[in-house]
């Protein structure tokens, strides 16, 4: 499942991030977003908008074209 179909409220652990673009990859890394985490989608804004994301107490977003490319598995 990717990024982009999870549930708001719902928390999962990224499993791959390689198919996104290595600059977005870099800024995730750089905030300690990494393949192990644990990760929960706050808000969704409609039309395929921007993502609120939760990672490690901080909140950040994500547009959803690098969301789609994202894979986790619910926990």
């Amino acid at each position: 499942m990717t990024l982009s179909e999870l549930e708001e409220g719902l928390q999962a652990r990224i499993i791959d991030l390689s198919g996104i673009n290595p600059l977005v990859r870099r800024r995730l890394l750089d905030l300690g977003i990494l393949e192990g985490s644990m990760i929960r989608l706050i808000h969704r804004l409609p039309l395929r908008g921007a993502f609120a994301l939760e990672v490690n107490h901080q909140e950040f977003g994500l547009r959803y074209a690098e969301a789609k490319r994202i894979e986790v598995e619910v926990v």
